[in-house]
């Protein structure tokens, strides 16, 4: 058995023998500061409280936790994991102070709120960050409600425990109807430090997957297909230079997956009484993890996404990307009904329970088999296409590709990314999300953000945005014709899609036709309509591309240590469409703004602040520019983000 697997229990039959392993009930095992001088007696468990007021308190600071068997350094707030859940209220304006105790900057982002940008958390855009030793004090009116959440955007701090979820509460009181109210904030955990991991990765990018085709699967296409087909599907693979399994960075051979910091084994308990209707508020909080949601036996009702309410619609199972939430109403029929959320790649889960009473379960589901890419997600819409020469998908002018030419990549240009410092992975030395170090970067002549200061911008070279139609224009429906920037055709980017698919009504890789109603994008209807009844007055159109045997991942094939901002007028309506040239679903999202999801007609489906955006997929919506102010624009998968697909939007 592979060493990897053994270490981690791994076995693609059950999941993960061993990664039920650690703590036996809710909460992060306990909690002794990372300090030389601690003299604290034995660790003790440590349970997610939760806070409400409009003046709260939160320390960064390193504790001790056990989740795997084994101890490992994570970076919390008020010594827990999750961070403690906040409950406030619309229309109030609170006051957060946040405290460093780490040896490091530290920084929080509340994920999806409205704010000030100088209160965005996003050290290097929005402000400094958070130094060692200091407190800074977040400061902003709640000018929404709903299910959002919490997190750091320094380093790698979010990826070993900093999270926690928001909810604030309607002004006027709450329209959605409950008898008990449950967050279920989804996330992962791994031993390894994050950095060793993206080194890994930039090594050899299939590392942690264990679900590639061997030789029996080969044999097995040839019994059902004939020798013909089986060859001729490998070799078309082969020459994408893809790997129809590659569904997921990361699996469960590193990766332990918790429902509100809890193992598997664990057993997460919400408690109800027969006969309630149970509001469930989920959040992925994962690095990077896809998870498929369902309740054996009983249906969701959803009715909200990302805090923006919906009309309700009944599904068997939803997935969601690391950045979204989803509220649900279930009314349990049984003493237990098993919350189940399996990784997209089906290698793991998380796993909770709904019961009568504490110590009750029932019976688990049995993961899925995992489903290999299709062609279409590899290539987009085969209609009309020559099969034969695969003119969905550019493979041309990639010099160097070849398996055994890879140069490595020039970071010298991203000071803020330093892999450099790699070897011992020493938490202090991960400035890697200190964007104010990218090069390129110039934002000292931004100051104030006021209008009359900021230097006039050459948009000529910023690839993927047609200026030229940009003059009154009122689409009223998505562009359907594909535009690929120069950059796009260059070392950074392995592949292009040029026949892209537009169904938003597909539930994704390994949810398709599995016998279960499963939620898709074409099924939100956000109520009462868009924010902003106008048309686009113009159009940018941006790429979401990678190299996958290089681990780059970037927009338009430039990552962001190369980029230049992408400008917005203050005020207008701009239609943004993004175009996946990559393998990987991309949960995108977008700091300050509302992204309000379109169809293919352009007609309006709904409001969220995290889109995510399949293989081989185009998808439009629409942003009011009504926020002035630097933002962040990244993938939410974070090894995506820190390996450069990120950009930063001004608004002025």
């Amino acid at each position: 058995m592979n060493d990897v697997h053994s270490k981690n229990g791994f076995n693609p039959s059950i999941s993960r023998r061993k990664f039920v392993k650690g703590i036996a009930a809710g909460g992060v095992v306990a909690s002794i500061p990372m300090s030389i001088n601690a003299k604290e007696e034995l660790p003790q468990k440590v349970y997610s409280s939760v806070l409400s007021g409009t003046v709260i308190d939160l320390v960064v600071e390193e504790v001790v936790v056990n989740f795997t068997g084994s101890t490992r350094i994570a970076t919390v707030v008020n010594r827990s994991i999750p961070a403690p859940t906040l409950r406030l209220k619309e229309g109030d304006e609170v006051t957060l102070r946040v405290t460093n105790k780490l040896s490091e900057p530290t920084s929080i982002h509340w994920h999806g709120i409205i704010l000030p940008f100088e209160m965005d958390g996003v050290p290097g855009i929005s402000f400094n960050g958070i130094k060692p030793g200091e407190t800074f004090t977040y400061k902003f009116t709640l000018e929404q409600s709903g299910t959002y959440w919490y997190h750091s955007h320094s380093g790698s701090q979010e990826q070993t425990g900093m999270y926690g979820a928001l909810i604030i509460e309607p002004k006027e009181g709450e329209i959605i109807s409950a008898d008990r109210d449950y967050v279920v904030l989804l996330s992962d955990w791994t031993d390894e430090h994050p950095m060793r991991i993206l080194s890994k990765l930039k090594s050899q990018s299939d590392y942690y997957n264990f679900n590639q085709p061997t030789a029996i699967d080969f044999i097995n296409d040839v019994s059902n297909s004939g020798l013909k087909v089986a060859f001729t599907k490998r070799q078309m693979w082969n020459e994408m230079r893809m790997n129809s399994t590659d569904l997921a960075d990361l699996s469960s051979a590193t990766l332990t997956y918790l429902m509100n910091g809890t193992t598997p084994n664990g057993n997460w308990t919400g408690v109800f009484n027969k006969g309630e209707k149970i509001r469930l508020r989920f959040i992925n909080g994962a690095g990077g993890s896809f998870y498929d949601v369902r309740i054996p036996g009983i249906k969701m009702t959803v009715v909200q996404t990302d805090g923006v309410d919906i009309e309700p619609i009944d599904v068997d199972e939803f997935r969601f990307g690391p950045g979204e939430t989803y509220d649900v109403i279930v009314q349990p029929i049984d003493n237990a009904h098993t919350i189940f959320a399996q990784s997209m790649d089906r290698t793991g889960f998380a796993r909770g329970t709904l019961s009568t009473a504490i110590g009750l379960s029932a019976p688990i589901p049995t993961v899925d088999k995992p489903e290999p890419l299709s062609m279409e997600d590899m290539m987009g819409s085969m209609d009309g296409m020559d099969h034969g020469s695969m003119a969905g998908m550019d493979h041309g002018s990639m010099p160097g590709m070849a398996s055994g030419a890879m140069p490595a990549m020039d970071h010298s240009s991203m000071a803020g990314m330093d892999h450099g410092s790699m070897p011992g992975m020493a938490s202090g030395a991960m400035p890697a999300m200190d964007h104010s170090s990218m090069a390129g970067m110039d934002h000292g002549s931004m100051p104030g953000m006021a209008s009359g200061a900021m230097p006039t911008m050459d948009h000529s070279s910023m690839a993927g945005m047609d200026h030229g139609s940009m003059a009154g224009m009122s689409n009223a429906t998505p562009p359907s014709k594909v535009r690929h920037a120069s950059t796009e055709f260059g070392p950074s980017v392995d592949a292009r899609v040029d026949t892209p698919r537009r169904n938003l009504n597909d539930p994704g890789v390994g949810l398709r036709n599995n016998g279960r109603r499963v939620l898709t994008l074409a099924d939100l209807k956000t109520k009462g309509g868009p924010i902003d009844p106008r048309p686009a007055e113009r159009e940018i159109e941006l790429h979401l591309t990678g190299n996958m045997e290089r681990y780059t991942w970037s927009f338009d094939g430039v990552e962001f240590g190369k980029s230049t901002p992408i400008h917005f007028n203050y005020g207008e309506r701009v239609r943004i469409t993004l175009h996946n040239d990559t393998m990987m679903t991309h949960p995108m999202h977008l700091h300050g703004m509302w992204s309000e999801l379109e169809n293919e007609d352009g007609s309006f489906l709904a409001r969220k602040h995290t889109i995510p955006v399949q293989p081989a997929q185009r998808i439009s919506f629409l942003v009011t520019a009504d926020a002035i102010g630097r933002w962040a624009w990244h993938c939410h998968i974070m090894f995506h983000m820190d390996a450069g697909m990120f950009r930063e939007v001004v608004v002025s």
